[in-house]
């Protein structure tokens, strides 16, 4: 199965943060037919989150906490690392959904 071009598949996840309340937009623009994506998730309190896609033992994509581990939860690390990714991927997009409950609307079911 084709992958979603990544700047529709970012519009759809704005959309869908927008939809459940939360404020979503693009911090960084990327490649818009393969760029990879990065997405923070800031719970407005100078914590944040910080996803990664990646391929699970089947080849479907699944999201990697990168704040679970060492990056830890400081928004301003998190931004950080964000903004020296981008140095070294041109390509790369950086999007932002701001939730005080911190959901990050990854991995919901869409309705057909």
């Amino acid at each position: 199965m084709a992958e979603l071009k990544t700047e529709i598949w970012v519009s759809a996840l704005i959309r869908r943060a927008q939809i459940g309340g939360a404020f979503a937009g693009v911090v960084r623009k990327g490649d818009p037919d393969a760029g990879a994506v990065l997405v923070k998730v800031a719970t407005l309190d100078g914590r944040a989150r910080l996803y990664a896609p990646a391929r699970d033992g089947a080849g479907e994509r699944v999201w990697l906490d990168l704040s679970s581990g060492a990056l830890g939860e400081n928004e301003a690390e998190i931004d950080a690392y964000a903004r020296k990714r981008a140095e070294t991927d041109a390509d790369l997009w950086v999007i932002e959904i701001e939730d005080r409950d911190g959901r990050d609307f990854l991995t919901e079911p869409i309705d057909r």
